[in-house]
């Protein structure tokens, strides 16, 4: 079965539920049995959550030219999985990118699928961004395409859903997700390419938890305040279109910048900033402390030190934990948000364990 027919619509045989059952069947299989590399234990020893991503949308790019018409765009390099075993088709592999404007600012997070082919099929990759710009970042696609023999669509016949260990909180836990095998099959699974933090990504229909060897079904909450705690920003609320920059945004921390590649729109300032070395404000992950004021904290609320210099902006979150924008050299000072009736709450910064050395 080969993910590429799945994706552009179930071929005949393939919709009825005998078949449906055989994928679940399959992928049960290889993630109760899958192993990484030797000596490793089985993955289904570990339980999983099962996070549906509603407010996270798929858009399909296909075509004989759909490679060179995506690197003009990308931050990054396009994801080309390995040479394939026998005459399958080589697994799905998957990478980080953003699409930016000419003036280098973030339009668009995208995690990129590298859709499995065979010799006689045209190149494809799914597109997975938030769905609130589902309609502008089609436009952006058309508005660039000119020419180009490629096909852009949307993809509703998938749903996008995130897989974390049942206690993803140490490392060592967290680290468990690469006993996972990526499946070959029908749907698309994945590592998550920002960070090992954030495990695995699954694109399949409405069956995720039935899919996946003690999975269950996980509270959109709690996937939220792992990534927040994680610092690893998504979607138009942690990343602004036309306001955030990528690399203060982190992206070449989550692998999500190619500096070697060829040109695309954006890439001057976001090159020169990288060759200049200086970075001085980040996206960096905070907890909150105190009474909350009941809406919570307003995006861009100003963060203040306690001598009351600025030290950065307060971007998004959930409940006490959030990121914020802010200068690095004042992330150790005491921190804190100005609220109505001249109260204050408390704002702790910190550096997430799985950020360069060299940032800590």
């Amino acid at each position: 079965m080969a993910a590429a027919a799945f994706l552009r619509g179930a071929a005949p045989g393939r919709g009825g539920l005998a078949w449906r059952w055989r994928l679940r069947a399959v992928l049960k299989h290889r993630l109760a049995h899958g192993l990484s590399r030797q000596g490793d234990k089985p993955a289904g020893d570990t339980a999983w959550a099962c996070f549906p991503l509603g407010e996270r949308a798929l858009v399909r790019v296909r075509g004989p030219e759909s490679a060179p018409f995506l690197l003009g765009l990308l931050t990054n390099e396009l994801p080309f999985p390995g040479p394939a075993d026998g005459a399958a088709p080589p697994p799905a592999s998957a990478g980080y990118a953003h699409f930016l404007n000419v003036q280098g600012r973030t339009l668009y997070d995208v995690i990129l699928y590298r859709v499995p082919e065979h010799p006689d099929q045209a190149p494809a990759f799914l597109l997975e961004c938030d769905s609130s710009v589902l309609g502008a970042l089609q436009k952006h696609l058309a508005l660039h395409k000119i020419r180009r023999k490629v096909t852009v669509e949307l993809c509703p016949e998938l749903c996008v859903w995130a897989l974390l260990p049942h206690s993803p909180g140490s490392p060592e836990e967290a680290g468990r997700a690469v006993l996972l095998q990526e499946q070959e099959g029908a749907t698309i699974l994945t590592r998550d390419p920002r960070t090992a933090r954030m495990g695995w990504r699954l694109l399949a229909q409405d069956e995720g938890p039935a899919l996946v060897s003690g999975g269950r079904l996980g509270d959109l909450q709690d996937y939220h305040r792992h990534r927040y705690l994680q610092g690893v920003p998504e979607g138009v609320h942690d990343l602004p279109p036309g306001v955030a920059l990528p690399l203060e945004s982190n992206l070449a921390f989550m692998n999500g910048v190619s500096f070697t590649k060829g040109c695309y729109i954006g890439q001057e300032l976001t090159a020169r900033t990288h060759h200049m070395g200086v970075i001085r404000k980040r996206l960096f992950p905070v907890q909150l402390l105190g009474p909350l004021p009941v809406g919570g904290i307003a995006p861009s609320t100003t963060v203040f030190t306690e001598s009351g210099q600025a030290a950065g902006k307060y971007r998004a979150g959930q409940g006490d934990v959030g990121l914020a924008l802010l200068h690095s050299e004042k992330i150790k000072s005491p921190l804190h948000i100005r609220t109505a009736g001249s109260g204050r709450v408390t704002l702790t910064a910190s550096v997430p364990d799985w950020w360069p050395t060299t940032i800590k």
